[in-house]
């Protein structure tokens, strides 16, 4: 059966429509790029076997890829890619090089385009498409073309220089959300704070079995396992807040083996803000240790994030972030952060203040994006009530969906936090079964989550 190989010069919608135009075979091999050396044996009669078989749109495959080995010569390794859920609405979706598309479904899809993209037009396209297919086989192999750790390629799409890139990748996002019914107009609930002044003394206010009392107005809460080079700093960093009200820290030390609890004990002995707690089981993963220190009775009305490796860039955060909640009438609030290497020092790519979130459409195009952003905080009352997931990765993205499916997330824009990149970060540098895992979960997160939204609607999904 007759393919056509055609090489996508830009990511347009003005180049789908010349394909469209052109193409006269019943399939077209699509190259994402030119770094494609070859296919395996029987490789493209494999993809249209499958495509016959389950009547697929789209479909992509598993692969090898060449790598720069020692001596200047390349190293072949397999490269599995994930399947395309329905979550997987992500711009930067892996699909490899080499795409097959069947010409109708093209064509179709092309046609009813209303929109001209310069850079989102492919996006636009397989999101259009009805049924998509992981061949999980290697069937080509390519080349590698960007060598970055993946904890620097992770920021790619906050980068201030991707900007045009990002509001195009978002009205076409907002535009298929709208198409399956899973689309939220900006219509909130509005939290109901226990306390409604900055002085006010937790303990001392009137609760009940549904609104109950709080020690102090906010928490920062720091799991941990061992990171006694780092965490010293995150604690001195949350206990010099300087605030007009109450507040503690709640560090939780998941059994660490390296100094990380005698430090803490150290800390705490002096300074009784400092709440060390070590669970009594030891399968928790972060959201666990999260759900452990929110459920604590140490635990303020707002709870506030802070990484082991990272500090806080001023005595102000905290009141700032209080300050934000009641403002914004939000049960979420989120900072902005500098990215520093361990010694502080700004790094690449400089400030990360997540400009694409708005009021308007912020829950919307939080299905696209694949963090929130940091710091991170919580109205206590509802994550005691939502919990995270116990997982060590997604576990906050996964609460601030379900979070924004009905309350604001309020934003700060000035930086609160420094990031700390440095060799003991875990996503440093990730395997590609690491990343692939990673990326699978925070893929399957928004799939349940658009079907909760379709729920809502009354809609079924396409």
């Amino acid at each position: 059966m007759h393919i056509q190989e055609i090489s996508l010069k830009d990511r347009s919608t003005a180049a789908l429509r010349e394909i469209a135009g052109n193409v006269s075979s019943e399939y077209i091999m699509v190259y994402l790029n030119d770094l494609v050396s070859g296919f395996g044996e029987y490789a493209e009669e494999r993809f249209i076997s499958v495509a016959e078989d389950t009547g697929a749109d789209m479909l992509y495959s598993d692969h090898y890829r060449m790598f720069p080995g020692e001596d200047g010569v390349s190293v072949r390794k397999k490269y599995p890619l994930i399947d395309c859920q329905k979550g997987a609405l992500r711009d930067d979706f892996d699909f490899g090089s080499a795409v097959l598309f069947r010409t109708s479904s093209f064509r179709e899809a092309v046609a009813d385009m209303a929109e001209d993209f310069r850079f989102a037009g492919f996006y636009d396209l397989r999101l259009r498409m009805r049924k998509i297919v992981h061949i999980n086989e290697l069937l080509y192999t390519d080349m590698s073309s960007d060598l970055r750790p993946s904890g620097q390629r992770q920021f790619d799409y906050v980068d201030p220089r991707n900007r045009e890139v990002q509001i195009e990748m978002e009205k076409v996002c907002t535009a298929y959300l709208k198409r399956i019914g899973a689309y939220l107009p900006p219509v909130f609930k509005d939290p109901d704070f226990l306390s409604h002044g900055g002085s006010c003394v937790f303990s001392s206010c009137e609760g009940s079995a549904e609104r109950p009392a709080f020690p102090v107005t906010a928490s920062v809460i720091i799991p941990v396992l061992n990171r006694v080079r780092t965490v010293g700093d995150a604690v001195r960093s949350a206990l010099s807040q300087e605030c007009g009200f109450p507040f503690n820290v709640i560090v939780v030390d998941n059994h660490s083996l390296d100094g990380t609890s005698e430090l803490l004990e150290s800390i705490a002995a002096y300074d009784s803000r400092l709440i060390h707690i070590v669970p009594d089981r030891d399968d928790l993963g972060i959201g666990g240790c999260w759900n452990l220190a929110v459920s604590s009775v140490h635990c303020g009305e707002f709870a506030v994030q802070l990484d082991s490796d990272d500090v806080y860039s001023g005595a102000d955060t905290l009141e700032k972030i209080v300050d934000a909640f009641r403002e914004q009438k939000c049960a979420m609030v989120i900072g902005s952060y500098r990215m520093t290497d361990f010694n502080m020092t700004p790094i690449p790519p400089g400030v990360i203040d997540h400009r694409e979130w708005t009021e308007e459409n912020g829950r919307n195009n939080a299905l696209r994006v694949n963090g929130l952003g940091a710091p991170r905080a919580f109205w206590t009352p509802l994550l005691r009530r939502l919990r995270m997931p116990d997982t060590s990765y997604g576990e906050d993205y996964a609460v601030g969906l379900r979070i924004c499916r009905e309350y604001r997330i309020g934003r700060i824009y000035d930086v609160l936090y420094c990031c700390r990149r440095w060799e003991g970060n875990s996503d440093a540098d990730l395997s590609i079964d690491r990343l692939n895992a990673n990326n699978l979960y925070k893929d399957r997160i928004r799939t349940w989550e658009i079907e909760a939204r379709i729920g809502m609607s009354g809609r079924k999904m396409l």
